[in-house]
């Protein structure tokens, strides 16, 4: 296993929003740092944000996760979205500080990754060279509007969706068609079985480390193919 470099920091988050808590997993031959923003109902120590973290770890991919402020407060409910978006952009200003010299991907998992997207709709985010999604949340759970994917059309970097087949929240044949509407900027990689949070069936005979490796590596792959 890669021995890892892991710093807790804190930066402030949006204006008015006071600081919040980081994490830096930083291998030691590193391909880029992806800014990893958590999801709605879970912070950034939760489960899936460790596992993935470490699992890019061992694909040369370090990560700086981070809490946004709702979250760091001990509250419930998400922030308002300019607060979001606000502290997407300082967590990816801090990880520019700490590492001018790696390339910078940015995303998260659901929430996190959507409010990064709209971010990066609204004025690009500086020195990243990709966005990645684990699990964009396209829709409500039943939902017919494909709505939460309008601003896409305004992101101007390369987009990863790592979706999985049975994600209530964005169902993968419209995935799939949000993602033709966006030409070759985007990219699906499927996860087989896989649900919202990348659980899997357990009949599939696949661990969690073993879906989280699945996934790392199809970020590093497509990682490679856009920094070429």
């Amino acid at each position: 296993m890669t021995e890892s470099t892991v710093s807790e920091l804190k930066f402030v988050a949006a204006p008015g929003a006071g600081e919040v808590s980081a994490i830096l997993v930083k291998p030691p031959h590193c391909g880029a740092l992806f800014v990893l923003g958590h999801g709605a109902g879970a912070g950034m120590r939760h489960r899936f944000m460790d596992g993935i973290a470490d699992a890019l770890s061992e694909h040369g991919i370090a990560s700086f996760r981070y809490q946004f402020p709702y979250v760091e407060a001990g509250k419930r409910r998400p922030d308002r979205a300019p607060i979001l978006t606000g502290s997407v952009r300082a967590a990816v200003a801090a990880a520019r500080e700490l590492e001018p010299d790696l390339p910078l991907l940015a995303g998260g998992k659901s929430m996190g990754g959507r409010m990064t997207s709209t971010a990066q709709a609204e004025s690009s985010l500086p020195s990243v060279r990709g966005l990645v999604f684990f699990g964009f949340p396209l829709h409500r759970p039943g939902d017919p509007s494909n709505a939460r994917a309008d601003h896409l059309a305004d992101v101007d970097v390369p987009m990863l969706f790592v979706q999985g087949t049975r994600d209530r929240l964005a169902e993968l044949d419209r995935v799939e068609t949000v993602v033709a509407t966006l030409g070759n900027r985007a990219t699906v990689s499927v996860v087989r079985d896989g649900d919202h949070g990348f659980d899997v069936l357990k009949r599939t005979g696949r661990s969690t480390g073993e879906v989280y490796d699945d996934m790392a590596a199809a970020v590093r792959r497509w990682t490679d193919s856009i920094l070429d």
